[in-house]
């Protein structure tokens, strides 16, 4: 049986991450907690908004209400990347080259290794960013689709519209699908086909009873899972148009409850599902076979991670009832 080693933050949980190996839990307050050794306490935000593990897995970056954009390493060391500023930064994301984007408003800056920066603006406010797993290019999702633009060089941004609001967005591990999370009840995707203006090929995932706040890929690109649903709704992307005209597999169904979180494991096929009432279920993917990892605790389960090997699995919730399962026991 995996045991549980419980964390009471008693705060709303927006993000958990391992950075090496040490588990860490970011806040809605902006206080940030690190497990290494100890319990150590990083105030670094007047309100979190957005937090995300860097590409290399070394740091935490993270933006708020105070404008501020901060990098959080491993070993403690807080840098801030921008001081605090005049807009909420509501995005944010971690690019190859130790790149890192964030946004306020309809302003997307994105900040290089070599400390230059270039800005990008939209027409609409930006409500999520991700990096192209190859080469310097940063998706922003917005009302009414998603911009492509690549950070180094003049060449114009590529439009992908879709009507509505998209506030998620994310690449598949091989760059060959885009897909974002919508307002309404749905993912919509494109094929990526490589060629500056080439056809869009459209794909839409719909049929979810709710909007959808977690988005999850499998180790090797084949499965994209999804909350949203009374089961964690699974995506097949391994042939070439993707999920177009195949039907999703339908994981760790339960009556009573709505999947609010997914995190797929980062060697296995298989995914930790976590539940409005508290609960985590690790399911594999080829034969839904489940095992319990957690019992059903206090407030819905809003983020997760495995550690690098897959065999520690943190997570956070809603109310601040976080842990680390250890599925070994």
């Amino acid at each position: 049986m995996p045991t549980v080693a419980p964390v009471d933050l008693d705060d709303h949980c927006l993000a958990v991450t391992f950075l090496e190996e040490v588990p860490v839990f970011a806040l809605a307050s902006g206080l940030v907690v690190r497990l290494d050794h100890g319990t150590h306490r990083h105030e670094l935000h007047d309100g979190l908004l957005a937090a995300t593990r860097s590409w290399d897995g070394q740091s935490l970056i993270s933006g708020g209400e105070d404008g501020k954009v901060v990098q959080l390493r491993a070993d403690g060391t807080e840098v801030e990347l921008r001081g605090p500023g005049r807009k909420w930064v509501s995005a944010v994301a971690s690019g190859p080259q130790g790149a890192v984007a964030f946004s306020e408003g309809r302003t997307v800056t994105v900040l290089l290794a070599d400390k230059t920066e270039r800005t990008f603006e939209e027409a609409r406010t930006v409500e999520g960013l991700a990096f192209a797993p190859k080469g310097l290019r940063i998706a922003m999702a917005r009302y009414n689709g998603v911009s492509l633009a690549f950070v180094n060089g003049n060449a114009p941004a590529l439009d992908f519209e879709w009507k509505g609001a998209h506030n998620q967005v994310t690449f598949s591990p091989d760059g060959r699908f885009l897909v974002t999370a919508m307002q309404e009840n749905a993912l919509h995707g494109w094929k990526l086909d490589g060629k500056p203006g080439g056809e869009q090929r459209h794909m839409r995932m719909t049929g979810y009873p709710a909007k959808v706040k977690s988005l999850s890929w499998s180790n090797k690109g084949k499965w994209l899972a999804s909350s949203g649903a009374p089961s964690a709704i699974v995506w097949p992307f391994s042939g070439k148009d993707g999920p177009m005209g195949k039907a999703p597999l339908e994981l760790g169904q339960r009556a009573d409850t709505m999947v609010t979180c997914v995190a797929c494991h980062p060697v296995e096929d298989m995914v930790a599902i976590g539940f409005g009432d508290g609960m985590v279920l690790a399911v594999r993917i080829a034969d839904s076979k489940e095992a319990l990892l957690r019992r059903p605790g206090k407030g819905a389960v809003t983020s997760m991670a495995w550690n690098k090997p897959g065999r520690l699995l943190a997570f956070g919730t809603q109310a601040g009832d976080c842990g680390v399962v250890d599925i070994a026991g």
